[in-house]
């Protein structure tokens, strides 16, 4: 059953286009020229209970704006949508007591204050038991090993411990349906690892709904199975995420590691080699070549061992936006999901 259903949702804005010179500056007291932005341009999805679904797009792609419908923050220009049978922009009560918004980028918490005074906060204003309350942050606190920066001043706080702190209280009041939008964003390699393992491990727990942007591919290749990509505010692309990969990247990595005393003279006939660390090397080649390639390099070369990979996510996102670029995108889609 869907749980979020989404139907020729548009947001359109209108930009005051300020002119440059004293004059027209003063001119346009009187006077002021606008331009129509649509950042959300006829969205149509569903999400299913339990999913977990990332939902990218390049820079003003109207990814931040879609969460934002779906929040209630702002209304739309047309259109509908539903998360769990509410209407978002009605802002019902009951709707937001079961759902979470976490912004990367934006902070919730009392910046001052120690975080746990936030908590308590948030416990009133959702009338969480007390009960509830201590066990469901002790579950919390405990998943993130975060337990001794409850006390701290948030402004004493890394971004990655900030980040701890700000899923927390997302989750205080136990939501349903969870918008993550870009919740990695400038954090280091340890602490990005340490936010996906435990969004992974809370929603694969409490089969939480999640819809998660982000610009960085590794949360998505670590959280999410289906990818949906909007660009120019509309719905370009639904399916799984080995789909666009496939569709969307015309080359795989063959990785060779040589045996001792082997060179590596000859290999780049076979493609690019995109790195090479002797006795290792690695070589990009079409994806239809990949048979042939392997035959003729282990007759050719002692070998001792071979990996064939597809090449970063990141690539096949590149190889997307550069056939939207040139005018292909209008029509793309995969067949997973037209049936969604």
């Amino acid at each position: 059953m869907a749980i979020i259903e989404i139907e020729n949702l548009e947001k359109t804005y209108r930009v005051y286009q300020k002119p440059e010179g004293l004059g027209a500056s003063l001119k346009g007291l009187w006077k002021r020229e606008y331009r129509t932005v649509q950042a959300v341009r006829g969205v149509s999805l569903k999400v299913e209970a339990g999913e977990l679904v990332a939902f990218l797009g390049p820079n003003g792609a109207g990814k931040t704006t879609t969460l934002k419908l779906l929040s209630g923050v702002i209304y739309p220009t047309s259109g509908t949508a539903r998360v769990m049978g509410y209407i978002p922009w009605e802002r019902d009560d009951r709707y937001r007591r079961r759902f979470a918004l976490v912004m990367g980028q934006k902070n919730q918490l009392w910046w001052d204050l120690p975080a746990q005074e936030s908590f308590r906060l948030h416990q009133q204003i959702y009338g969480i038991d007390p009960e509830a309350f201590r066990r469901t942050l002790g579950e919390l606190t405990e998943l993130l090993a975060c337990g001794e920066l409850l006390g701290r001043p948030v402004r004493e706080l890394s971004l990655g411990e900030r980040m701890k702190m700000e899923l927390i209280a997302a989750l205080l009041h136990s939501p349903e349906v969870l918008f993550l939008d870009e919740p990695t964003i400038g954090l280091d390699v340890v602490a990005q690892h340490n936010i996906q393992q435990f969004l992974k491990q809370y929603q694969a727990d409490r089969k939480i709904t999640v819809l998660l942007t982000s610009h960085y591919m590794k949360d998505v290749a670590a959280l999410c199975k289906r990818v949906i990509v909007i660009a120019k505010g509309t719905v370009q692309y639904d399916g799984s995420l080995t789909g666009i990969i496939d569709r969307f990247s015309a080359s795989k990595r063959i990785t060779v590691q040589l045996a001792e005393g082997q060179s590596s003279l000859g290999l780049d006939r076979y493609g690019t080699v995109v790195k090479e660390e002797l006795p290792r090397v690695q070589i990009q080649i079409p994806r239809g070549q990949v048979s042939r390639v392997l035959a003729d390099l282990l007759e050719r070369y002692t070998v001792d061992d071979v990996a064939v990979e597809d090449p970063p996510l990141e690539e096949a996102i590149a190889g997307f936006f550069a056939e939207m670029a040139e005018g292909q995108g209008s029509s793309i889609g995969s067949a997973e999901g037209r049936k969604r």
